[in-house]
């Protein structure tokens, strides 16, 4: 059984921009967003004891086709940026890119890319085509954690925790705290997932299903609760609130169902449309090819020096034990 470390690039590398200290300068910002980057995965690779690097990478998504407002927001977001701003976006976006091309061309770790999946997606298809083995997500993202399953977890290498189905655990195994109940934090993906369906997600533009349904229902009323626990049944609590309508600012008429459906395709990771999960399947097998780059650890020392990253080239052959890990075809590598 093989252990994949399973990196979504894009978010780990700008969630460490943000964590930099604001008195640094960009250059020193950049060094810092890189070394937090590798410095997470390089934890993950020796904490899962992981056979092999996955670096997942972002294509234009086909949920903007699926559902236009998807993301929309964003775009007048980056717009509104001031001039310094931007000259910040694109020094950190030159240094993304640069990280990802040494990694393309001078490591035998993986770099999967779709042009029309998002990293979510590559990873969530990259799982469902290695069943049989385990698999860990290196994100701050939490749509992820309705993956975790006996076989899948995740390593959130901004805050140093593992989510398992057995709850949130540091770097030293030791349990997380809830900071509300003071109790160990625990996990439950399906309601989450449920949960995020029904409530949508504001960062991604994606809308609620039902606009101020309250989690626990009252006498008179289903909550969230009652529903997800009649979903296997869809008995009288899901159907009462499924079949809901309600009216929203423009005048136009809802049914719960119909939204909740239209979010469970965009938020759901093993929901994609058949037809693209077999093109994204497809563009991954091309690209899962075993890699044999020479003098991994050289050119990574030098690729160090082009951003004075020093504490890591001081430990430079950790490092490079997972940057020449290669992939190993396997017979039983499957999507369906």
């Amino acid at each position: 059984m093989t252990t994949y470390l399973l990196v979504d690039s894009l978010n780990t590398f700008f969630r460490a921009r943000h964590a930099a200290h604001r008195s640094m300068d960009m250059w020193t910002k950049v060094g810092f967003a890189i070394h937090v980057t590798m410095g997470a995965v390089n934890r993950a690779w020796r904490i899962s004891k992981a056979d092999h690097v996955v670096f997942a990478l972002e294509g234009r998504s086909w949920r903007k086709d699926f559902f236009k407002p998807y993301k929309a927001h964003r775009v007048a977001a980056r717009q509104a940026k001031t001039e310094i701003e931007q000259e910040e976006d694109a020094l950190f976006f030159e240094a993304y890119d640069s990280l990802v091309t040494f990694l393309a061309e001078n490591a035998n770790c993986s770099t999967l890319q779709c042009d029309i999946a998002e990293a979510d997606d590559i990873i969530a298809r990259f799982v469902n085509m290695h069943p049989d083995d385990n698999h860990v997500i290196v994100s701050s993202d939490t749509d992820f954690v309705q993956l975790v399953s006996e076989n899948v977890k995740q390593y959130n290498g901004i805050a140093n925790n593992m989510i398992t189905l057995d709850g949130v655990f540091d770097d030293f195994g030791k349990p997380v705290k809830d900071k509300k109940t003071g109790e160990h934090k625990e996990v439950h993906p399906e309601w989450l997932l449920f949960e995020k369906c029904m409530r949508g997600d504001a960062t991604d533009n994606i809308f609620s299903a039902y606009p101020g349904v309250r989690k626990k229902g009252s006498k008179n009323k289903v909550g969230l609760l009652e529903a997800f626990d009649d979903r296997d049944n869809k008995g009288y609590n899901w159907n009462n609130m499924m079949l809901q309508r309600w009216t929203d600012h423009n005048g136009e008429e809802h049914r719960v169902l119909d939204d909740y459906e239209r979010n469970r395709i965009l938020v759901d990771l093993t929901a994609q449309p058949e037809e693209l999960k077999e093109y994204i399947d497809t563009t991954m097998r091309s690209q899962m090819a075993p890699k044999q780059n020479p003098m991994v650890g050289a050119k990574f020392l030098k690729f160090c020096g082009k951003y004075e990253l020093k504490r890591i080239a001081d430990e430079a052959p950790k490092y490079a034990e997972w940057l020449q890990k290669s992939y190993v075809e396997k017979d039983k590598d499957v999507a369906c």
